[in-house]
């Protein structure tokens, strides 16, 4: 049944108006946003399912592309719900766009690279807003200044007109404190950053289990 079947007095939008939002339930609240349903299913219907699948836990971690594929929303619906419960995030931690990219979002982000047994050395490439524009891996092996040049470094942030970057390393050892080794090529690839004008805000080393920040450290 279509929802212009059933009674006024059990329509989302018209118990909205009738009896204030604090009355409906998350179904019909979200049967507002998402407007209309699908084919054999009504807009509450849809709802409903979308909550059977979807714990209150697996919501704040959800994105466009799980939601769209895998519960079959169009487009347009996907992108409503997706800014729907961020928003909620939002005014419920009282939080902003996070745009400032911190060594606990890196450690946070690299999973499989923290966990490998080979060295990546990656490079994230920013905007003049901290936004990431693009990231790279430069190189996989062992660490040296003759692995990582200062070219391989730099010419994506010409091609992509970043602002900045900032340089990770995973050490597979487990050891998290930098070597001399890493210290020499930092300070070499910010020396070149300075000639080129992009700033090189941080180098940060990961492990399985924690961290390293070289600019919270003051080594840059």
């Amino acid at each position: 049944m279509k929802i212009k079947g059933l009674p006024k007095v059990e329509r989302p939008r018209e118990r909205l108006m009738r009896y204030g939002v604090g009355k409906l339930t998350n179904e019909e609240l979200l049967a507002i946003i998402l407007g209309t349903g699908k084919k054999g299913e009504n807009v509450l219907q849809l709802a409903r399912r979308f909550f059977r699948k979807y714990k209150k836990t697996d919501l704040f971690r959800l994105d466009l592309n799980e939601l769209k594929n895998n519960f079959g929303l169009g487009l347009v619906k996907t992108c409503q719900v997706i800014a729907a419960i961020e928003l909620g995030k939002r005014l419920i931690n009282d939080e902003k766009p996070h745009f400032v990219l911190s060594p606990k979002d890196i450690f946070n982000q690299l999973i499989e690279v923290k966990r490998s047994k080979k060295e990546y050395f990656i490079v994230y490439y920013l905007d003049v807003s901290n936004q990431v524009i693009k990231k790279e891996t430069i190189s996989i092996g062992i660490l040296n200044a003759s692995l990582v040049h200062p070219r391989e470094v730099f010419e994506p942030a010409v091609k992509y007109l970043a602002a900045q970057i900032i340089l990770v390393h995973n050490h597979p050892s487990g050891v998290v404190e930098p070597s001399d080794e890493d210290v020499k090529l930092t300070k070499r690839l910010v020396e070149a950053g300075k000639i080129m004008g992009i700033e090189v805000m941080d180098h940060v080393i990961v492990t399985e289990e924690k961290y390293y920040s070289f600019k919270e450290n003051n080594i840059i």
